[in-house]
């Protein structure tokens, strides 16, 4: 061998490490200063979002604007919007091929954070808000959910409500400006607003739901003098500003918005409506899926599940038909309470009951606690079975549980309803994902409905593996509410994107489920006036029941069910594609194991 062609040869493989080292270096340096651009974007898009919304600042324990609530205004509508726009074009600066593999999942959900919130802005949904669930009528639960550790927050709130006299009466104003451009909801949404409505001003002063934050204020905190003045300037606030504003907004519904406003369910029926139920679709369900796709997922789980309800029927040898069965589970007395006390018992004693299992199901779980109680009696009537309200910091999250009618409310509903909206179903998946470490705020407090209605749907199936439905009543139960989220395919997309009645999509559930009859109407209303959002239940659910049969299926000997859970909710709430790709990755990193 030539030494001397060795000595050269050498040298230039040393030269080209080093250059090639230094580019390294180079390189490193720059993804480093990239990574934390990024992170900076990050907290001060935080820091922006904040800002712009006080209430919930507030939910997340910042109490810098403790007194301050987020604007109702067109012009604060369309100042998010560009708000939002201006911050995705931050993003859009940052340099994703050189971000570490955490900030580049990061990225892509802030990504679709933003994407999603400008689009929702592309149709005038401010003159949708009237909604007898929720809105201009019950900012008084708000308070309600409030942590109050000091006395300035109860003065805050105080602040709060002189400030949400303004929004009673922009909310007139818009809803003015609605109607005259055939933008409304139906009637019937319209009558439950104007009821609660009416039900808040012709209280008594001590009974009226703004009251109660102050009545049942902690004595603790406060001073006998600064209780006194809190009741007494919130009597004043409600009885001379905030019951005339609720007068003022309620003669206009009855006189003339409730006259004018359209008489059809659809929002297909409003200018730019069936548009805006396309999109709808798309935003709730994070697929591509079309209406009448979902349509058609709908009839066929309708179809599968029914033939399961059958074969409860049979097991419990029942002398009739299917529909002599439901009618049956409607109206036996062995299967209601007739007291609400009694109600509330057996909720709690059902959450007491799920809690010790839970280890047959994950190894990691939430830290925060939360409690059973009942939802407000002014808005009982009107809504749902039970809803869920997420922990804050010094607050548990609640399971709110239904007791207007009992006797309505069957018993074997208890076991089903209970894994959904506590544990492990909507109380485990936000507070871990609350709970989240090293991650951006923003991750801590997303919540994509495909992936949480898409979770705590997939929880009452999980009620088998503990046990929760061996009485075949029970069982019936969990499959109703299987067949109900279906159903909610079918009458969701029937009702805004084609031409189904009110009456059809009553009669769908009546014919297929043993929910009570008052239930069903409630649901049925709730979905005329909140389109789409009843779509992400089912589509979640199949799409996380399809990843774990593939990953059984793929895994074998080395699948399990515990590692399923924990690796689906580690990173908080996701869009199902992304759900998909690291489920997928976990797969392959446990097969090469």
């Amino acid at each position: 061998m030539n030494f001397k062609l060795v000595i050269i040869s050498s040298l230039i493989l040393s030269s080209c490490s080093t250059v090639a080292l230094e580019e390294k270096n180079a390189f490193d340096l720059d993804s480093l200063d990239e990574n934390r651009k990024f992170e900076l974007f990050l907290s001060d898009d935080w820091e922006k979002y904040l800002s712009n919304n006080p209430l919930f600042a507030t939910y997340t324990g910042d109490k810098r604007q403790n007194n301050k609530i987020n604007p109702n205004t067109v012009d604060h509508f369309f100042q998010e919007l560009e708000s939002d726009k201006t911050s995705l074009a931050g993003l859009y600066e940052i340099d994703f091929n050189k971000l570490n593999d955490e900030n580049k999942l990061n990225y892509k959900l802030k990504e679709f954070s933003l994407n999603e919130s400008i689009n929702s802005k592309k149709f005038p949904t401010y003159y949708l808000r009237l909604n007898q669930r929720g809105g201009i009528q019950s900012f008084y639960e708000t308070g309600n959910r409030l942590v109050y550790s000091s006395s300035q927050d109860y003065f805050d709130w105080l602040e709060r409500l002189e400030e949400f006299t303004n929004h009673i009466n922009i909310s007139l104003k818009i809803n003015k400006e609605g109607l005259s451009k055939g933008i409304t909801q139906p009637k019937m949404i319209t009558k439950g607003v104007i009821e609660q409505i009416d039900a808040i001003i012709d209280s008594n002063i001590d009974t009226n739901p703004y009251m109660k934050v102050f009545l049942e204020a902690d004595e603790s905190i406060l001073t006998k003098s600064e209780k006194k003045d809190l009741i007494d300037n919130a009597k004043n606030l409600i009885e001379n500003k905030i019951n005339p504003a609720y007068v003022e907004l309620n003669k206009f519904l009855k006189n003339d918005y409730i006259v004018n406003s359209r008489n059809s369910i659809g929002i297909k029926d409003v200018p730019g409506g069936s548009e805006y139920y396309e999109d709808l679709a798309k935003h709730f369900t994070t697929t591509n899926l079309t209406p009448d796709e979902i349509h058609e997922i709908g009839l066929t789980e309708i179809k599968r599940i029914r033939s399961e309800m059958e074969a409860i029927i049979d097991q419990v040898n029942w002398d009739g038909d299917f529909n002599s069965f439901l009618n049956y589970l409607r109206t036996s007395p062995r299967f209601y309470y007739d007291n609400g006390e009694d109600l509330l018992d057996a909720y709690l004693i059902m959450s007491k009951t799920i809690d010790p299992l839970l280890p047959k199901l994950f190894t990691v779980f939430p830290r925060a606690p939360y409690g059973v109680i009942p939802i407000p009696a002014e808005s009982a009537p009107f809504t749902t079975t039970a809803y869920y309200n997420s922990p804050s910091p010094g607050r548990p999250g609640y399971f709110y549980a239904n007791l207007y009618k009992p006797e309505s409310r069957p018993k074997y509903e208890i076991p089903v309803l209970t894994v959904h909206e506590a544990v492990p179903g909507h109380h485990f998946q936000i507070s871990i994902a609350q709970e989240l470490e090293n991650v951006p705020m923003f991750r801590k407090y997303q919540g994509i409905t495909a992936f949480v209605e898409g979770w705590g749907l997939y929880s009452e199936e999980l009620g088998e593996f503990i046990g929760l439905y061996d009485d075949p009543y029970d069982k019936f139960g969990q499959l109703t509410y299987d067949m109900w989220r279906a159903i909610r395919l079918v009458v969701d997309t029937g009702m805004h994107y084609k031409d189904w009645s009110r009456d059809d999509a009553v009669n769908l559930f009546i014919e297929n489920s043993a929910k009570s009859i008052l239930d069903i109407n409630n649901e049925v209303d709730r979905y005329i006036a909140w389109p789409g959002q009843a779509l992400a239940y089912k589509i979640g659910q199949l799409k996380i029941l399809e990843l774990r049969n593939k990953a059984e299926k793929i895994l074998g000997d080395k699948y399990d069910i515990k590692e399923f859970h924990d690796e689906v909710l580690k990173r908080g709430s996701l869009p199902l594609d992304l759900l998909e790709y690291y489920i997928d990755e976990w797969i392959n990193l446990t097969l090469a194991s």
